[in-house]
């Protein structure tokens, strides 16, 4: 019997935000990879979104960069307007990438107990974090539904978000969240085979944590707390992140997804 590749995403086109680089780097790679019909990548910076999409079409795939912030709505909707566009479809497939402290991560509080922290410092990490998930969700939905041909949310969240994360207060609770709208979003979509789903990562080997990671001590503490005793890449992300977007996932929704070498485990 002939087997067909099911983490082939031909006909589709799909969207992943903050993939300027890093983990969303990764992901545009392997879909465009395994011929996806479009890549969109998103970043808030628009040259790390175009070195991303001229890679991938240098390969031989179908990418465009946009510059959009996933905070503000108008620019999202722009931003699902733009594939439509350049497609001749909307996105079937988005990827919620984008995180961390978001485009100015100056404005949040890092390593304070949160008694302490400024409230002011706070919209930082929710606005990525949840609110850009918020609106990039509710931006690409109702295309989704009208195309008729199913679809895929993933939204790229952190172990934070699931066991919390004591210096990391406000960006837990963003987390979970997101992660909590992921399972709502999956009871209302199944009817439309539109499948929600959420991967949680520890810490991954991007640009922002290899500076951090220099100091060999301090590597061989943090290594401590992982099972397998090394820090994720961002191709072990992508490979989840491609299953979720595949066929081979149909009958998997609202779930959350450990990628983070054994630092925490389900219950």
């Amino acid at each position: 019997m002939y087997l067909a590749n099911l983490l082939e995403l031909k006909d589709r086109v799909a969207l992943i935000t903050g993939a300027g680089q890093g983990v969303g780097r990764q992901i545009a790679l392997h879909f465009a990879a395994n011929h996806a019909k479009g890549v969109v990548v998103n970043d808030y910076h628009l040259e790390r979104a175009e070195a991303v999409a001229k890679e991938i079409n240098q390969q031989g795939g179908n990418a465009i960069p946009i510059q959009a912030d996933v905070t503000d709505y108008t620019s999202v909707e722009k931003m699902i307007q733009a594939s439509i566009d350049y497609f001749g479809k909307s996105v079937d497939i988005l990827v919620n990438n984008a995180g961390n402290a978001g485009a100015n991560p100056d404005s949040v509080q890092m390593g304070v107990p949160f008694w302490e922290s400024d409230p002011k410092t706070w919209d930082g990490w929710i606005g990525v974090n949840l609110m850009g998930v918020l609106n990039c969700s509710r931006a690409a939905i109702p295309e989704m539904i009208q195309q008729g041909n199913g679809g895929r949310i993933i939204t790229v969240i952190s172990d934070a978000g699931r066991v919390g994360e004591p210096h990391l207060p406000v960006y837990s609770a963003a987390k979970a969240g997101a992660s909590g709208l992921m399972r709502a979003l999956a009871k209302s979509l199944g009817r439309y085979n539109i499948t929600a789903n959420s991967v949680a990562i520890a810490a991954t080997m991007t640009p922002r944590l290899e500076g951090r990671m220099d100091d060999e001590e301090r590597m061989r503490k943090v290594l401590k707390n992982y099972v397998i005793r090394r820090l994720g890449q961002p191709s072990d992300v992508a490979n989840m992140v491609l299953f979720l977007a595949s066929e081979a996932s149909g009958w998997m929704t609202g779930q959350t997804y450990p990628v983070n070498g054994g630092y925490s485990f389900n219950q």
